[in-house]
């Protein structure tokens, strides 16, 4: 294979044929779906796992932290590429959603995907907090719930960050399959630009430079907040 005829031919696609618009459409598909993603995983995950550590003594408590069992088992047990599919043509046209956009269904399938993960991560942060945290709550006559979200869940949030960190780092590269219903993401973009003159090595490896460059971006970013999170503690 001639590089240099290869790198020409790359510029070309990526420059003359515009193909640098795909791509950008799909880095902006790709971090759509990661981030909201993993926001509506944080907030499923922290409700699930909420009912996981409240005491189990009414009937209720123990059927909810039967029904987040359930969830959680579901997706992780099964492939992403499945949830999306069943989203995609059979859950939401079954319930009269069939004409949400590719990208939306995307987000929730993600989300969902996600919330099952950060329930196990958030249960373990939860956990880690020293239980007298939540009697001195209840000891200044803080109700449970109000204990839990001003005084437990942030001291948990400040011990699973990296752990949420490596979550949405897994988000970004699984965005990759989102192909399967039709999202142009980044993956796809690339795959595009390289089907235009059918080389594929140069196109191929500067994707994987660009998800090695998103990655590290927030690996970077994580390691910050975590610094000024320890500095704000110290102070």
């Amino acid at each position: 294979m001639d590089i240099k005829q290869a790198w020409s031919g790359f510029v070309e696609q990526m420059i003359d044929n515009k193909g640098y618009t795909r791509v950008l459409d799909g880095l902006k598909n790709t971090v759509i779906i990661a981030v909201i993603g993993l926001a509506i995983g944080i907030i499923i995950g922290t409700l699930l796992a909420v009912t996981k550590v409240v005491p189990q003594k009414k009937w209720y408590a123990k059927m909810f932290s039967r029904l987040t069992d359930i969830y959680v088992a579901l997706f992780r047990g099964t492939p992403m590429v499945v949830q999306l599919l069943v989203m995609y043509f059979v859950l939401f046209p079954l319930i009269g959603l069939g004409n949400l956009s590719s990208v939306i269904v995307a987000v929730i399938a993600f989300g969902m995907n996600s919330g099952a993960y950060v329930c196990e991560i958030m249960r373990s942060g939860i956990l880690s907090v020293d239980h007298g945290q939540m009697e001195a709550g209840r000891a200044l006559g803080l109700g449970y719930c109000r204990t839990m979200s001003s005084i437990v869940i942030p001291q948990a949030v400040k011990n699973i960050l990296p752990t949420l960190g490596n979550e949405f780092i897994s988000l970004i590269k699984e965005t990759s399959v989102v192909s399967f219903i039709a999202v142009v993401d980044l993956t796809q973009a690339f795959r595009t630009v390289a089907s235009g003159n059918y080389e594929y090595v140069i196109p191929y490896l500067v994707l994987a430079l660009c998800y090695l460059l998103i990655v590290l971006i927030i690996t970077i970013c994580i390691r910050l907040l975590e610094r000024r999170l320890r500095t704000s503690e110290k102070r």
